[in-house]
């Protein structure tokens, strides 16, 4: 399992993505990327996320940086996601959980007294030049988009 931390450089990828697309980490940078691990699209906790940066999102224009949301979810569940909830930006596809598991944010979780592996709810501030500059491990949803956005302004 793979520890990241602050001033490591973000492991690259290239993912499929909503309708089709795909998407290179490191074709983004000249930009701060905002790149946040979410367990599973149209869920509760996932959903009001998802909506909180959509909705932030003229905010995260105004301070230089662009959002990708990454699940293991499959590209289909990901356009009806992003259709459903209207989201403006990206939601990457990593079925085989490679990147999660680069990342470290493909854990051993715990339900009801059951173990199971799944997505930590995990956010990664990177800068221009793919370096990290702030990690979110086990976000609480409530309040997280404004803990980016303060990060962005500092």
């Amino acid at each position: 399992m793979t520890h990241l931390n602050v001033g490591d450089t973000a492991p690259d990828f290239t993912l499929p993505t909503d309708n089709d697309g795909k998407i290179t980490l490191s074709d983004l940078r000249g930009k701060k990327t905002v790149l946040y691990f979410y367990p599973k699209d149209s869920t509760p906790g996932c959903t009001t996320e998802s909506c909180d940066f959509r909705d932030a999102m003229a905010d995260f224009n105004d301070l230089g940086a662009q959002i990708i949301g990454l699940s293991k979810c499959s590209v289909k569940k990901h356009n009806t996601f992003k259709a459903k909830q209207n989201l403006n930006f990206p939601l990457a596809s990593d079925e085989h959980s490679d990147v999660c598991e680069r990342y470290g944010t493909w854990k051993e979780k715990s339900m009801y007294g059951k173990t199971f592996m799944g997505i930590e709810r995990t956010t990664f501030l990177i800068d221009e030049n793919g370096v990290i500059e702030k990690i979110w491990p086990k976000v609480k949803v409530k309040g997280h988009v404004d803990e980016v956005k303060a990060a962005l302004s500092a």
